[in-house]
């Protein structure tokens, strides 16, 4: 009887682990960040709005591009995966999937068929954004330069700033300052981001021949360029206000900004694992304070959905 039960319990168990390898293969966490990314692109551009119709489309269609290139990530690092005490357990790397020339072709049709809906419910400019986005994430940083070089997430650091960029140009392709500006902080923010965890976890990229900063400079050095990065990242995300945008957007640019330099400056001080986790966790918080100041302050103004 127990037997049965066991048998039974472990075949209902399957179809939700099938299904948490294949949440995890598309990264939908990062896709919903990129998707916010691009929907406050949208508010930040200074026009009336999307329909909302069109504005669902294309938040969708930034996050499906997202996600293949998080699946394209996968699949093409399974082999630094295994050297990595952080990411062993990876369906690639432990069987649960196989990483073969199939996940290439899903990758590619989810892109072509994000980027079609994007240029069918905005407009192509908006589209072609959306597919450098995940373009650049997949291709430029998770293929040419991840393996090559520390600058790797620099570069990689586009891929939100398309994203900003496929919102705006959804309602103009010339769109005004602010937009710009705030693709810009998706930039800058990102190699702060990266670094900041890549310090935490410096041994493992290290055992996986990954350059990343800590890697080839070393904690200390790293902790400064963190924290230097970071300095011109605030005051980037501080323009805006200068620009037009309200007080609701400038309450979370302004609280996320000084606790995630607070947390950069700490961390440069002392290089220990809990000062780099929560400079981490501070980036995350100060991302989500300026997409949320963005798109709330969208709504209210009347420049995210047009009834």
């Amino acid at each position: 009887m127990n037997s049965n039960a066991g048998v039974a319990s472990g075949d209902a168990a399957r179809p939700h682990a099938a299904w948490r390898s294949l949440a995890e293969i598309f990264k939908p966490r990062i896709g919903f960040e990129i998707m916010l990314a691009g929907v406050a692109g949208v508010a930040m551009a200074g026009g009336g709005g999307l329909e909302a119709g069109a504005l669902l489309t294309l938040a969708a269609s930034i996050f499906v591009a997202a996600c293949s290139a998080g699946a394209l990530n996968h699949v093409a690092e399974r082999d630094l995966d295994a050297r990595m005490s952080r990411t062993r357990s990876r369906p690639f790397v432990t069987g649960a999937l196989a990483g073969d020339t199939r996940w290439y072709l899903l990758v590619a049709a989810l892109l072509v068929a994000a980027v079609t809906a994007a240029g069918w419910a905005t407009n192509w400019l908006a589209a072609a954004y959306v597919f450098l986005g995940a373009f650049t994430y997949g291709v430029v940083y998770t293929l040419w330069l991840k393996r090559r070089t520390w600058m790797n997430i620099v570069i990689g650091g586009l891929a939100g700033s398309f994203a900003v960029l496929a919102g705006a140009a959804a309602i103009d392709p010339m769109p005004g300052a602010s937009a710009w500006v705030f693709a810009v902080v998706l930039f800058l923010w990102t190699p702060p981001h990266f670094w900041s965890l890549a310090t935490y976890y410096r041994q493992d990229y290290a055992d996986a021949g990954v350059p990343m900063l800590p890697v080839v400079f070393g904690d200390r050095v790293a902790a400064q360029v963190i924290f230097w990065h970071t300095v011109p990242l605030v005051l980037v995300s501080l323009v805006p206000l200068a620009l037009g945008a309200g007080w609701i957007y400038g309450v979370g640019a302004v609280t996320g900004g000084a606790y995630f330099l607070k947390r950069t400056y700490l961390l440069s001080r002392s290089q220990t694992p809990s000062n780099a986790i929560r400079s981490f966790l501070a980036s995350l918080l100060q991302l989500g304070l300026l997409l949320a100041g963005a798109i709330v302050e969208g709504a209210v103004t009347g420049s995210l959905i047009r009834f």
